[in-house]
């Protein structure tokens, strides 16, 4: 039997209340928006990178300074191995690590030659600031390494492009910059290297395992429920705090992604229902024992062990419930009635969809860990790190990544054009103001351009009081030491390692302040100007400050508020249009055009959406709404878009059989309903207008539909049972969407309210 289509495979699942509750309760986790992890977990990390930093950066500097000799060298030996060790802190398995970084010491290579051949004009200097700023903002949206190099790649242009020099400067300044880069690779390989398993793949790995226990018929209980929950929760939780999404066109970070989706809509319809009737109890037994064995396989392989899963079995216990279904459905004395017949196939439903997810989420799985997947065709992403896809394909997914978000719905979009503009601004005043030290302006820019302007005024009053402490403190050391070079030296170390920690484990201001008490160092050795080095860094800091402000105040202000609502309206829309195309494509049959457009189409609306409410959690915004509740309508979004993926991958059930046209008419006239009450909510969040009561249920068309299938089994021919099943599953599909509708109404309504903690506190 054939293997379901792209992301077809996330096959269909009940999605009524029962199985709606879970996506609310891991919404509700998003209250805490940052995961608590142990200090031994993030702490210990932050303070190994920062003791690398204060190893690395002085010797490295040390050794520009005093054997090569060059003011120039120097100066980007220094900052280039801040750069490096400070800013650039790539994850995941030691080889990507190792391209990461390498590939980041290109980019500044090339930086660095073009910002020192605009450095002697303003305007061609803010021109080439602009096009480079937005480039390397923007193809953060490619996955997560990209986005993490952003910050060291455009340092590597603003610190040429501000300080005017010939070009025979050039060969100085990638000297500097190459001995930082080549250092810095080389600690991060070798100094206290990171984990090579990102903490996603451990919690991903713990959600299999609990789902397992839930699929396992021996383990179904109370117990098996709640951890699957917990699970699912926590994996969801972590995935959303993490700063970007680890998403990408192909290969593991992708199926990072990819498999946290695929583990919450599993989740949705492994919770047992109470039935009374069932067919074909033992097949599904054995199709559930295998899918909790395929699940189980998947947890070692993101644990790092070795093992693949048994998908012959699954495929096998999978094919052997339809075949059983079939005959028992044939071999029955008389029709029962509508009822009892839903609830006698409702079980041999959930558990074809639970296998054809359970199978998905090996495929990532593998992807994930870095494994080859062959016979996983039918992944919505390509490639894995041993078996790379062509070249082709990559540059074609990538393409599809950069015209889903080039548009004012992305926020990627949105915070490139700010970023952008604001470090073009900055360093074109930096230039014709003939500022001492021109770059503060625009490091000033970068460090507090925010998604909104509350947020940036938020960061420079915290960058403010951060700088002004550093200048007190530093100003103090160096009135102390004065001139005496070889106590600047040993001061160096210290302040490069409080000043690394301290965003991580203090907060942006004391980052600030040390960074600070770093630049009064290190000027004092390249070029000794006392105290004074200070007032020059918080006048130049300042001016940047002010230009984030009113770049941030012209430029879409008020953050991710009002975008996360049309993207909901957008996901909403987009998902719904996908069930109307695979519902009437199970109506006409395989002949009829596929839905390829419509999938694509709502699979970027679900992605945009993703990332506005990233952005939404990590902003200080104006408009306060119920955290939990717009996490339940995001989610929502994600299902409404699962089921039309498991609409369309029910039509390769029928082996080719004649499809029911008749019967399925009513089929597309409830498809058409919920697609009209899914759009109608959308409008209603953007416009806050009021949500929509739950749609009524043509229920004549349904007897129709029901009688049709009734009599298509009774005759007894194989050739439409096949496709009256198809026609029966895909209307309970929509059934739980119908059902799923209050559920979300509700969320809608509590979504601009307080949060459910601050009311219980008013109460």
């Amino acid at each position: 039997m054939p293997t379901e289509r792209p992301a077809l495979a996330r096959a269909g699942a009940s999605l009524t209340i029962s199985a709606a509750q879970p996506l609310h309760r891991a919404a509700s986790g998003l209250r805490s928006r940052v995961p608590r992890l142990e200090w031994g977990d993030s702490e210990r990390t932050s303070l190994k990178s920062a003791a690398r930093a204060a190893i690395v950066m002085p010797a490295v500097f040390a050794f520009a300074d005093k054997v090569i000799g060059d003011p120039q060298a120097a100066l980007f030996a220094g900052f280039g191995s801040i750069a490096m060790l400070v800013f650039a802190d790539f994850t995941g398995p030691l080889r990507s690590r190792f391209v990461a970084y390498v590939a980041l010491g290109f980019v500044g290579v090339l930086n660095i030659a073009v910002g020192t051949l605009c450095s002697r004009n303003a305007w061609v200097a803010a021109a080439a600031m602009a096009v480079v700023g937005f480039v390397i903002l923007f193809s953060g949206v490619i996955n997560g390494y990209f986005a993490a190099a952003a910050t060291p790649a455009i340092l590597t242009f603003v610190l040429p492009a501000t300080i005017a020099a010939p070009n025979s400067v050039i060969p100085a300044r990638l000297e500097g910059w190459g001995l930082a880069a080549g250092a810095a690779t080389l600690a991060h390989m070798v100094l206290w290297p990171g984990r090579p398993r990102a903490a996603l793949l451990g919690d991903a790995a713990r959600a299999c395992r609990a789902l397992a226990d839930l699929a396992d018929p021996k383990l179904v209980g109370d117990r098996s429920t709640a951890a699957a929950r917990d699970g699912v929760a926590g994996l969801r939780r972590r995935f959303l705090a993490a700063p970007h999404r680890p998403a990408g066109p192909t290969g593991p970070m992708a199926a990072i992604a990819s498999l946290v989706d695929e583990l919450d809509w599993l989740q949705s319809f492994l919770e047992p229902r109470a039935g009374s009737h069932e067919l074909c109890r033992d097949e599904n037994a054995e199709a559930m024992a295998a899918t909790a064995s395929v699940l189980r396989a998947s947890a070692a392989r993101l644990d790092g062990r070795e093992e693949r899963p048994d998908l012959q079995r699954l495929d096998e216990a999978r094919e052997a419930v339809a075949q059983a279904l079939v005959r028992q459905l044939r071999e029955l004395p008389r029709m029962p009635d509508e009822e009892t017949l839903l609830d006698a196939l409702d079980p041999a439903f959930r558990v074809r969809a639970s296998s054809y997810s359970a199978r998905q989420v090996a495929g990532y799985a593998l992807l994930a860990s870095g494994a080859a997947t062959p016979g996983f065709d039918d992944l919505d992403i390509a490639g894995s790190d041993q078996v790379p896809p062509p070249a082709r394909a990559a540059i074609q997914a990538t393409e599809q990544l950069a015209v889903e978000h080039a548009g004012v719905r992305s926020v990627w979009f949105r915070n490139s054009v700010r970023g952008a503009v604001g470090l073009a601004v900055a360093v074109w005043i930096a230039q014709r103001a003939g500022l001492q030290h021109a770059f503060w302006v625009v490091l000033g820019t970068l460090s507090v351009l925010r998604s909104n302007a509350l947020t940036t005024g938020w960061s420079i009053l915290s960058a403010l009081a951060g700088t002004a402490a550093g200048i007190i403190v530093g100003a103090i050391l160096v009135i102390a030491v004065g001139t005496h070079e070889l106590v600047l030296w040993i001061v160096l170390p210290v302040a490069v390692l409080l000043a690394s920690y301290a965003p991580r484990a203090i907060s942006f201001a004391a980052g600030q302040a040390g960074f600070t008490v770093v630049l009064f160092v290190l000027f004092n050795l390249i070029q000794p100007s006392g105290w004074q080095v200070g007032l020059v860094r918080i006048e130049d800091v300042a001016i940047g400050f002010g230009i984030s402000l009113g770049v941030g105040l012209l430029f879409w202000p008020r953050g991710a508020a009002d975008l996360l609502r049309e993207n909901l309206a957008s996901a909403y829309a987009r998902s719904a249009d996908y069930i109307v195309a695979t519902a009437h494509q199970l109506v006409v049959g395989r002949d009829a055009a596929t839905p390829d457009s419509e999938a694509e189409v709502a699979a970027a609306a679900v992605h945009r959406l993703d990332d506005s409410f990233r952005q939404y959690l990590a902003e200080r915004s104006p408009q306060k709404m119920n955290i939990a509740s717009v996490g339940t309508l995001v989610a929502g979004a994600a299902r409404v878009r699962r089921t039309a993926q498991s609409l369309s991958a029910l039509g390769y059930m029928t082996n080719g059989d004649a499809p029911l046209t008749g019967c399925g008419e009513n089929l597309d006239a409830e498809a058409h309903a919920v697609r009209s009450w899914y759009v109608t909510l959308g409008d209603a969040l953007v416009h806050h207008g009021a949500v929509p009561p739950s749609h009524v249920r043509d229920e004549d068309a349904r007897r129709r539909l029901f009688e049709c299938v009734r009599e298509a089994v009774a005759g007894g021919d194989k050739q439409t049972i096949r496709p009256a099943l198809v026609l029966l599953w895909a209307s309970q599909h929509l059934d739980n969407l119908w059902r799923l509708e209050s559920h979300l109404g509700l969320h809608a309504v509590r979504a601009s309210g307080p949060p459910a903690d601050a009311r219980a506190r008013s109460s």
